[in-house]
């Protein structure tokens, strides 16, 4: 059998040949990053997070923008405001006004004259109201017939229809009436106007038409993210989030929060009981009051975009890349500590044997 030296002497090629020192060194280095990347996998802590993109808004209803609409038909004939005006509450937007010119001036004299008719069945009421107390006291004596002093009662019934028919149409007119001085739109709160339908100005409006949009400017922000359904039983109330605001300079690692920059703490405040159209449930996030405060209106405004990461449990690196490949949730196959008040009635609840059973028999 041809030993090693044999095989070199047969082969002088092979044998003058020599491994680069950049193979080697690159060898080294695959077997040294592998070594690393399992001991990382063992060992280096991971922190979770549930990641979702969302928006800032504001969380008072009455602080987000509010569209003024027209009441009544008719077009704008002038507007009090421009685009970035302030405006305070009760500042008057625009004047709508009827097609009908006149139409304000006839409601008034036909108002005019129902108050006439009303008066007129008031005396016409009156006496016939005479008439059935003079006839009634005839007809005691036996001086009037029974069908006179019924006919008294009936003027004095159409009398009264004829007044509540009177009454109903003055206050059809005074609706209208109300409904008409309802043309001078006003600001409903403080704020800025921050558009205008300026088509409505040469264009007929409806009732309920967008004449302008105010947008108030001292509000209560939040942040509502839009997050993955498959994590949203693990996320509780109070929970902790980190927040990158859109155009805010960060560098961001979910793993390891301690070492992110430009990132901002928020704590969850409420989640959607229900899904969106889309499957994602929508977290409302909250100032973290123990942190530094968020960036302020100037640079973060309502409506600005926003990715957020709620943090989860600490574990090791490993088995979040297993978690992650296997698609599982946060906490997969964790199992919820009881509360003390949970631990002290398990406790103090008895557990029936048949002994017992016997000799409660």
């Amino acid at each position: 059998m041809p030993t090693k030296a044999d095989r070199i002497r047969h082969f002088p090629t092979l044998a003058a040949m020599r491994a680069p020192r950049v193979g080697v060194a690159l060898a080294w280095m695959i077997i040294l990053g592998t070594v690393a990347a399992g001991v990382g996998m063992i060992f280096v802590p991971w922190m979770q997070t549930a990641r979702g993109n969302g928006q800032v808004v504001a969380l008072d209803p009455d602080d987000r923008p509010q569209e003024v609409t027209a009441f009544v038909p008719g077009r704008v004939e002038t507007w009090y405001v421009e685009d970035g005006q302030h405006v305070s509450r009760g500042d008057p937007i625009a004047r709508v006004v009827d097609l009908d010119a006149d139409l304000l001036a006839r409601l008034k004299a036909e108002r005019v004259q129902v108050e006439a008719e009303i008066a007129a069945i008031q005396q016409s009421q009156s006496v016939a109201a005479i008439d059935v107390t003079r006839t009634r006291q005839l007809f005691a004596e036996g001086l009037a017939a029974r069908r006179d002093y019924e006919q008294t009662q009936i003027k004095v019934a159409e009398a009264s229809a004829k007044l509540a028919e009177a009454r109903a149409k003055l206050n059809r007119i005074d609706i209208q009436l109300s409904r008409q001085s309802a043309q001078l739109v006003r600001a409903p709160r403080d704020g800025r106007v921050q558009q205008i339908n300026a088509a409505t100005g040469s264009s007929l409006v409806s009732p309920g038409t967008v004449l302008a949009v105010i947008a108030p400017e001292q509000v209560e922000r939040v942040v509502e993210l839009f997050i993955d359904g498959r994590d949203v039983p693990l996320v509780r109330p109070g929970r902790p989030v980190r927040l990158e605001f859109e155009g805010w300079p960060a560098i961001q690692f979910s793993g390891w929060p301690a070492v992110a920059q430009g990132m901002f703490d928020g704590r969850v405040r409420a989640i959607d009981p229900n899904a969106a159209p889309d499957g994602l449930f929508r977290i409302l996030v909250e100032p973290h009051p123990e942190k530094p405060a968020w960036p302020t209106r100037g640079f973060v405004r309502p409506g600005g975009k926003v990715r957020g990461w709620i943090q989860g449990e600490t574990v090791r690196v490993g088995y979040e890349i297993w978690r992650q490949l296997n698609d599982f949730p946060m906490e997969f196959g964790s199992r919820p500590a009881l509360s003390a008040s949970s631990q002290k009635k398990a406790k103090a609840k008895p557990v029936k044997t048949g002994d017992d059973e016997a000799a409660k028999k």
